[in-house]
């Protein structure tokens, strides 16, 4: 079982300025708004007084928003205000978030003196029209100009990649999935476009503007990613992650192993093993009422001990190493038989899951359809 008195080793840091909101994008985050760096700043430096002690952290994890927009000098301002609280041990992740156009060799020398250990770049696409169907403000050679920039610095590249945007077709995913391997990076993240409310891009679609990619050409989307990317050596982890060997974001591998996690800035979320607690989302009012000494809790996800094993479960299963029974039992206190008997028994029949006995595994038929079995697994037992 979680020790409940165990201090979190992860630690995620929010921070929310772009150059401009992406259309797809429904992210905490301000667009054109640099004069409120420095009052971010000052208001990070007040949250992290909730901290009693310094934190002695495995992974640390700089997310947005866009990190990177803050620059060499923001940057090293933000590493130096967090290294107060936030203190990565020998061999530590320190991971930041980047978009292509803020590389520079100034940038990497920032991230180097910061201690930063891995860049997660928000490519997207390698392809100049998917770009601009993804409204992004990059094109294809300030990714490559990045990745050759990063590299050889030493850093771990993880590159994000979107399949089933507006107008792509299975080819140009595939030749995307190609250039990505010919780069050279050690770490892929492949996620399927959303339409999520309140963007832009859902309003465009509600007008008839823009047309979602039809399901058997996003599934088959997927599939190439999965082929592609492992056939050239990449190991498939996660649902949407791919890595070489050695190369697997230990961060966001302390969330599927429902560790504790601290996390600071607006919309973000921090988790004890039972609550997730999220700071409110809009940047302005986060700053405002955390400088005022105020409550600056969104909301609060206080789960029973059932309602947590369940979660954990899902995130275990989109997993590729599945879920062990024992291991579940030990971490969760409770029975993955006497949790999911009746949906594990359902996916086994239609080719969904495998049982061997000790672990649960999704098949690559069960990943393509995941999201519509969770429902199953998080329902109560009295639902």
């Amino acid at each position: 079982m979680l020790d409940p008195t165990a201090r979190p080793r992860s630690a995620y840091v929010h921070v929310p300025f772009c150059r401009h909101r992406c259309g797809y994008c429904d992210f905490t985050l301000v667009a054109g708004r640099d004069d409120l760096i420095d009052r971010y700043l000052t208001a990070v430096d007040r949250e992290l007084e909730r901290c009693p002690a310094p934190l002695d952290l495995d992974t640390l994890y700089l997310g947005g928003g866009t990190p990177s927009h803050l620059g060499p000098e923001g940057l090293t301002r933000l590493f130096a205000v967090l290294h107060e609280r936030l203190q990565p041990v020998a061999g530590a992740e320190v991971s930041v978030e980047a978009n292509p156009l803020d590389v520079t060799p100034d940038l990497a020398a920032a991230l180097c003196t910061c201690g930063v250990t891995r860049v997660s770049l928000g490519g997207q696409s390698l392809d100049a029209v998917t770009l601009r169907a993804l409204d992004r403000d990059h094109g294809p050679d300030d990714v490559r100009r990045a990745v050759d920039l990063l590299l050889p610095a030493g850093f771990t590249v993880s590159l994000d990649l979107m399949t089933a945007a507006p107008g792509q077709s299975l080819a140009a995913v595939e030749a995307d999935l190609d250039a990505a391997v010919a780069l050279g990076v050690q770490h892929v993240s492949v996620y399927c476009l959303t339409w999520e409310k309140g963007t832009a891009f859902e309003s465009q679609r509600a007008k008839g503007l823009l047309r979602p990619v039809d399901d058997p050409v996003e599934r088959a989307m997927f599939e190439a990613a999965i082929d592609r990317l492992e056939a050239a050596g990449f190991e498939h982890y996660e649902v949407s992650n791919f890595a070489k060997p050695g190369a697997r974001c230990r961060h966001n591998e302390a969330y599927w192993d429902c560790r504790p996690w601290e996390a600071f800035g607006p919309g973000a979320a921090r988790f004890d093993g039972c609550t997730r607690t999220t700071n409110h989302r809009s940047t302005t009012t986060w700053m405002n009422k955390v400088l005022a000494g105020a409550d600056f809790t969104g909301d609060v996800d206080a789960m029973t001990a059932e309602e947590a094993a369940r979660e954990r479960l899902v995130v275990g299963l989109r997993r590729r190493a599945g879920v062990a029974r024992s291991a579940f039992c030990d971490a969760s206190g409770f029975d993955l038989e006497a949790l999911i008997a009746g949906p594990l028994h359902r996916w086994i029949d239609r080719g969904l899951a495998t049982d061997d006995g000790d672990r649960i595994r999704l098949t690559r038929e069960g990943l393509l359809v995941s999201d519509s079995l969770w429902a199953e697994v998080l329902r109560s037992c009295a639902g």
